[in-house]
This record gives structure tokens, C-alpha cells and sequence, in this order.
């Protein structure tokens, strides 16, 4: 572990933007980029649309450690190369962000309210390779769609079990029970996930320390003993479907916790726009997301 990427990420003020849209998530990703689907005709084609994509938005000058402590990654883009450097590299000898990476291989069918992830039976050889390739970090998302505490239970337990496989690897997991925005009980479940991460949170040795990311609560500040927890190194919030505008004001409520937005980061830049007019959209939603970020 890098203890200079630990202490920037721990302690320093910014946010972590989410660039790990994979499999069906990219096409919507490109979509709403302005890169329609008869503009690719194959899954390589449409990755190397997304990787420039990504290499646009990580190459503009207000993509820096001024607003950003850190960058998720998709496994190909860690494979990949930006002005010449493997991704995480670039991130962090070029930009000052630290590299993070989605492991998750989905989501499985609904079951009890929630979705737990997908199997991972070769998780041991990516963490080796995101080893090799300076990886700081993982990320891995559950969903939680009813206030089922069975459901929500099995989330947590998962996410907690498989996170301490990434420990013992040397890397520092984010773990992401996402809670549904449309969900109707969304506080109750909430209320039942804080409390099944505290006590998974509590079990933890002094050297096993996590990241959390999860749905902005709907009381604000919700999550204040988590984000105090001493083996919590940071909590993270992703945008979860809310307009940038809507999820800044309901982040900026919450003392402490910091964006992770993908969706919230990239809204209104275009594949069309000249560079001048794709930077200065990026920099004005970097701008808001880290200023609803350090309150």
C-alpha cells in the first residue's frame, strides 16, 4: 500500500470521480455523451470510444489533485494507456489522483429486496494484477431496493467478506451497499444498513481499514458514525440518479461526506464540443462537486 496515496486520499479535500461505467452501463455512458449506438459496430470499437472519452476527461487541466483525491477505474482502463503511461500511472505521477478499480462483476438477480454481487471466483488474479499496475484501491457495488433486513444483512456481510479478501491483498476496498434513490422505504433501509455496517465496522482489526460509498441519506448527516469510525478511512456518496445540481445540495447537507460521482461529474460534456467548450463544462462541474464536497 502506498502510504502517501493513504494519507492524501484520508485526509485530503476533494472528491473521488467515478470512471468505471463497463458492460451495459457503457453504451448509456457513450449515449449520453453523444455517441450514439450506429457509431460503433462491436464491443472493442465501443470500448475505445469510452477509453477517449475517459482520456478527454482526465486530461483536462481542471482534472487535478486542487478538487479530486481520487479516480475508479475500469479494468480496461487500467490496461490501457493515457499520453503514453498505463492509466494509474497517469492519475497519480501526472495528475496527483489516486487510482482506484471496480472489481464487481455485477450485479445478481433481485432476492429478498436487494441485489448481492455476482460471484467473483478470479477476484485473487485481478487484485494481483492491480497490484502490478499501482493500483491504491477497489470498488464493489451491492444494490438494496426494500427494508428487508435479511436482504440487507447478506449485503453488508458480502461486501465486508469480500473486502477483506482485498485487504489481505494490500489494497483498500470501497465498499458500496447502494441504497435506491426510488426505493419507498429508502429511510427504513437505511436505518437497518448503518446499523449492520457498525457492527461489521466494529469487528474490524486496527489494521483493516475501509472506504465506504453510499446513496446521500435522506436525513441529513445519517451517517456521521461512519464517517467518524476509526476504520473508516473516508465515506463517499454517489449521485444515484439525482441531476448534479440536486445531488450537490442534498451532499453539501451532510458534513464529511465527499462525491463519488459519475454520472453527476460527466453531465452536459459532449463528444461534439471544442476543447475550450468541453474544459470549461468539466471545470464548472468539478468546481460544484467539490465545493458541495468540503462542507
Amino acid at each position: 500500500m502506498n502510504q502517501e496515496q493513504m494519507d492524501f486520499v484520508k485526509n485530503g479535500k476533494g472528491f473521488i470521480a467515478a470512471l468505471d461505467q463497463s458492460g451495459g452501463s457503457t453504451p448509456k455512458a457513450l449515449a449520453l455523451y453523444g455517441v450514439s449506438e450506429d457509431q460503433y459496430s462491436s464491443e472493442e470499437e465501443m470500448y475505445d470510444l469510452i477509453h477517449e472519452m475517459r482520456t478527454r476527461v482526465m486530461t483536462a487541466p481542471s482534472f487535478n489533485s486542487d478538487s479530486i483525491i481520487g479516480a475508479i477505474l475500469f479494468e480496461q482502463t487500467m490496461d490501457r494507456k493515457v499520453e503514453g503511461h498505463y492509466t494509474p500511472d497517469y492519475l497519480w505521477q501526472k495528475k496527483g489522483v489516486a487510482p482506484f478499480l471496480k472489481v464487481d462483476k455485477g450485479l445478481a438477480d433481485e432476492e429478498n429486496g436487494v441485489q448481492l454481487m455476482k460471484p467473483m471466483p478470479n477476484l485473487d488474479d485481478l487484485l494481483n494484477r492491480a497490484n502490478e499496475r499501482n493500483i491504491f484501491g477497489t470498488k464493489m457495488r451491492s444494490v438494496i431496493k426494500e427494508a428487508n433486513a435479511e436482504g440487507i444483512k447478506k449485503v453488508v456481510e458480502q461486501q465486508f467478506e469480500v473486502g477483506k479478501q482485498i485487504l489481505a491483498a494490500g489494497l483498500v476496498p470501497i465498499l458500496e451497499p447502494e441504497v435506491d434513490i426510488n426505493s419507498t422505504d429508502k429511510e427504513q433501509s437505511e436505518k437497518i444498513l448503518k446499523e449492520e455496517m457498525l457492527k461489521q465496522l466494529d469487528s474490524l482489526n486496527e489494521d483493516q481499514n475501509v472506504m465506504i460509498k453510499i446513496t446521500i441519506p435522506t436525513e441529513n448527516n445519517y451517517y456521521k458514525e461512519m464517517i467518524d469510525h476509526p476504520r473508516v478511512v473516508r465515506v463517499v456518496a454517489l449521485s444515484g440518479g439525482y441531476k448534479r445540481d440536486d445531488a450537490n445540495e442534498k451532499l453539501a447537507a451532510n458534513n464529511g461526506l465527499i462525491a463519488s460521482f459519475s454520472r453527476a461529474l460527466s453531465e452536459g460534456v459532449n463528444a461534439n464540443q471544442t476543447d475550450e467548450e468541453f474544459n470549461t463544462m468539466l471545470e464548472n462541474s468539478i468546481k460544484g462537486i467539490y465545493e458541495a464536497s468540503i462542507t
